[in-house]
């Protein structure tokens, strides 16, 4: 039987049908396998990732204060605030291809391939702006085949979530470009000193070339061979179009300006603030180390720079150069809102970051005004009269106090509450809180924003119980405020890097005290710093009324007081026990003081302590303490809640068979009325 063999034609036709069927099949199971990938990246989210962001802290007028980061300064912007010639300067030589490709460049990752294959290494890169961005978002540098499968497939993933113009943003906010820059903004910043948006071609081609070897390519580092990567970009550029060859050349010849990197020896603005601030973040607003650091949030803060640089430069040319140990305490704020406007914790934050604004120490006599309050809200007037002479205070368990008045001076006579306030009489104030009670004066102090445990023992009418000098000037905004108390204001918002706000403090005022009284011991205030007062020594350094309280103690030297614009408080004093010449240093507080406060308002027009309704004025005989007639050689204007100025007429200087003409006291609507003390009528 003959057999017929198959012709080798037929039989070559049917193995490449054979073949044509499995390379379809093949490419259909294939795309498929491709397909049920893309849907299972497409449905998978993205690894979790915390990219370090700075804080940044702002000043009241928009000034950056501080930057936070720990050697990754990142701050985020969009797109749109980018230099459009930076944006296409990392596309031009990072991956040219970026706009077309779907997270690979094939010809790359081919080239790449076969020259890994040949050296037998992974040392070849090929990877895209998308890649470097999954590998920077959620890989190591590790150079192995897992970690580079890995980055594959994050790269798909990110093309698959987001847009190319998402994906470049977040790539040149990510990238490092050298010397704690991460991200264009922050590199802007730190080699140019301006934002991303505001970048030349030249400026741009040269930051573009950084992340390429940021500590071989910088600028700051090596200057021509930066300016050679730049040359190579601007080339990259016009080869794609994007710049002509005259604008290479001009590009290239423009001389590039360096930021000059900050001098270690000067001192950063407001450190204590600053270091005030990163405590209310963390201990108040309850926001972790990690987010303050590398959260990328925007703190705005109550600061003026200007009146803390006022501040900073008054506090150095007071304070002695020739003892380098006696410390200043400065803290200044808006009484209408409570805003900090200043703040000097010490002489020197390089020495000590101790910040004594802070601190608790004695108040001495400048508590005394929180005691005088309380006392014209239970019965006094400021034309209460009581002796002042060597005095033995007798208590319970027959406890003795004996007081005694600075200098050992008593004047052994009537004295009334103004003159004890411009005198800083102790004796007065003793008396005066043995007939309160200690404990109405630690409630009164409560209710004015003194936080600090104090006992209610006689000597806290001399400021023996410790108090901050941040709680004393709350205390004395309350007072100018007319018995409103207002809380201390240092931050106003705190918004993360979403734009979301997490803090935002606004002013709150709470009456705690009458306001009739507080107008009164305002008015009585001011008299310290007449002739006679414990503050006339710098009485001729301000041109504005003025009113506060000094205090002092062995160890320390306070002055605090206001203008309805400012109120402030200054400690003079050291940090261990080492008590404070009154003569030649405690005088240093008052100094400190009225140039601060005539400096922190200069160009502001002198304001005038208004008077509530409910307040009256009459002119006072001082030594009878009656009303005084035309014929008193010395009357003194004072002010009264209405209906307890005294209603009978000083008869002692009328001539014989005369009638008393009263002096009329000025209209309560007047403006002379309303400069209070600082106006003397003609006799």
């Amino acid at each position: 039987m003959e057999v017929i063999r198959e012709a080798p034609l037929l039989r070559y036709l049917r193995w490449a049908k054979k073949f044509v069927k499995f390379t379809i099949l093949s490419l259909l199971c294939f795309s498929f396998a491709i397909l049920l990938l893309i849907l299972y990246l497409r449905s998978q989210p993205l690894p979790e990732t915390f990219v370090k962001q700075t804080t940044t802290i702002y000043a009241s007028n928009g000034e950056v204060l501080d930057t936070m980061h720990r050697g990754e300064n990142r701050i985020s912007v969009p797109l749109a605030e980018i230099s459009p010639a930076l944006l296409d300067a990392t596309i031009a030589i990072e991956d040219r291809s970026f706009r077309e490709h779907f997270g690979f460049d094939w010809k790359r990752l081919a080239m790449a391939a076969y020259v890994d294959v040949i050296n037998m290494d992974k040392s070849q890169g090929a990877s895209t702006i998308t890649q470097q961005l999954a590998r920077n978002l959620y890989l190591s540098l590790d150079k192995t085949w897992e970690r580079k499968i890995k980055e594959a497939l994050l790269a798909i993933q990110l093309e698959l979530n987001y847009s190319k113009d998402e994906i470049l943003e977040m790539y040149v906010n990510q990238i490092y470009y050298g010397h704690s820059a991460y991200g264009v903004q922050a590199a802007a910043q730190t080699y140019f000193g301006k934002n991303a948006k505001d970048l030349t071609v030249a400026e741009s081609a040269m930051l573009a070339g950084i992340p390429k070897g940021p500590s071989y390519y910088s600028p700051f580092v090596d200057l021509e061979r930066a300016k050679a990567r730049q040359k190579l970009i601007l080339n990259a550029m016009e080869r794609d179009h994007l710049l002509t060859s005259k604008e290479v050349e001009q590009a290239y010849a423009e001389p590039i300006k360096l930021k000059q990197p900050a001098n270690g020896n000067v001192t950063e603005p407001a450190p204590y603030f600053r270091d005030y601030i990163a405590t209310l973040v963390k201990n108040k607003y309850g926001i972790d180390e990690e987010k303050f650091i590398h959260g990328g949030l925007k703190i705005r803060t109550t600061l003026d720079p200007v009146v803390q640089k006022k501040a900073e430069d008054i506090v150095a040319s007071v304070l002695p150069k020739n003892n380098p140990n006696l410390q200043v305490a400065l803290v200044a704020m808006d009484p209408a809102t409570g805003y900090i406007k200043a703040m000097v914790g010490g002489r020197d934050y390089k020495v000590s970051q101790f910040n004594r604004v802070l601190g608790k120490r004695q108040p001495g006599s400048s508590f005394k005004p929180i005691m005088y309050l309380s006392a014209l809200q239970n019965g006094y007037t400021p034309l209460t009269l009581m002796k002042s002479e060597p005095t033995v205070f007798t208590y319970e368990n027959k406890k003795q106090y004996i007081p005694g008045n600075f200098g050992g001076k008593y004047p052994n006579a009537l004295i009334n509450m103004r003159e004890a306030i411009k005198t800083s009489d102790n004796i007065y104030a003793v008396k005066t809180i043995d007939f309160l009670g200690p404990q109405k004066v630690v409630e009164q102090a409560k209710q004015l924003g003194i936080t600090s445990s104090m006992q209610a023992v006689p000597s806290l009418a001399l400021g023996t119980s410790p108090v901050s000098p941040l709680e004393l000037n709350a205390a004395y905004a309350a007072i100018v405020n007319k018995g409103q108390a207002v809380k201390p204001i240092a931050i106003t918002s705190i918004e993360d890097s979403e734009g979301n706000i997490l803090v935002e403090e606004k002013t709150e005022k709470t009456q705690v005290a009458d306001p009739v009284a507080s107008a009164l011991l305002v008015n009585m205030m001011q008299s310290v710093f007449e002739q006679g007062g414990t503050g006339y020594r710098v009485a001729g350094e301000m041109n504005r009324p003025v009113a506060g309280k000094t205090g002092s103690t062995d160890y320390d030297a306070w002055l605090s007081g206001f203008t309805p614009q400012l109120v402030s408080t200054v400690w003079i004093g050291y940090d261990k026990n080492q008590k404070v010449d009154d003569v030649k240093e405690g005088y240093l507080s008052k100094k400190i003081w009225a140039q601060f406060m005539e400096s922190a308002l200069k160009g502001q027009p002198p304001a005038l302590f208004d008077m509530p309704a409910g307040v009256v004025s009459v002119y006072i005989d001082p030594a009878s303490g009656k009303l005084a007639t035309e014929h008193c050689p010395n009357p003194q204007l004072f002010y009264f809640a209405s209906g307890t100025e005294p209603q009978d007429y000083c008869m002692d200087h009328i001539p014989t068979n005369e009638t008393p003409t009263p002096l009329k006291p000025p209209d309560s609507s007047t403006f002379w009325q309303r400069m209070g003390s600082w106006w003397k009528p003609n006799h």
